[in-house]
């Protein structure tokens, strides 16, 4: 994606936060065509303080159901108001937020024989994971491994328990591990321009 596609998207993530925290009815406006392709998407929050613990919303679609433009706002509103890890965001704080995107490639299966060569196939700070068990999923960003300076089995262990399931499971064949991979634009400052984030 461009730099000016990418703005864009961080603009209409803070527009539907900002239209939804202020009553405003949340509209997708008229988009380019890049904003109706199918795309997984997610819109993070985090206050413009910096800090480890600094995130106040995080939500997205892992999968391409949803056209971009429909997805970033979608994402947005609940990030910003159903996070069960943050209340509601309020009027006040929209000042003090950095509205986040990243748009996701579709995920692919890893496919590795035996199991175990499995963290040879990740790329570290390149590739987002997803694992599932057909009843729970969790997903981690490219850049939690490069920011928290985990190599590929800690990576992938740490998906594993995001999932819900053992640190190991991506070891067991009825274990599904996927990757992807993330272009993320951010804001510079709350209500600020964007620009994207290397990793």
């Amino acid at each position: 994606m461009t730099e000016t596609e990418g703005e864009a998207l961080v603009k209409l993530a803070r527009s539907a936060v900002e239209d939804w925290v202020l009553g405003r009815g949340v509209s997708v406006p008229a988009a380019s065509p890049y904003m109706e392709e199918k795309r997984g998407a997610f819109v993070t929050i985090t206050l413009a303080s910096s800090g480890p613990d600094n995130l106040r919303g995080c939500v997205g679609f892992p999968l391409p159901v949803l056209k971009l433009g429909e997805a970033v706002c979608e994402a947005a509103v609940a990030a910003a108001s159903q996070d069960p890890r943050f209340p509601p965001l309020r009027a006040e704080e929209l000042g003090t937020v950095i509205m986040e995107v990243s748009v996701l490639t579709p995920p692919s299966v890893i496919v590795s024989d035996p199991r175990s060569d499995m963290p040879s196939r990740v790329r570290i700070g390149l590739d987002g994971l997803v694992v599932s068990d057909g009843q729970t999923s969790g997903l981690l960003f490219p850049q939690v491994a490069t920011e928290h300076g985990m190599n590929q089995s800690e990576f992938l262990a740490q998906a594993c328990m995001k999932a819900g399931l053992p640190p190991d499971a991506w070891l067991d064949p009825r274990t599904t591990v996927e990757s992807f991979e993330a272009e993320v634009f951010v804001e510079t400052e709350p209500r600020g321009g964007a620009v994207r984030v290397s990793r």
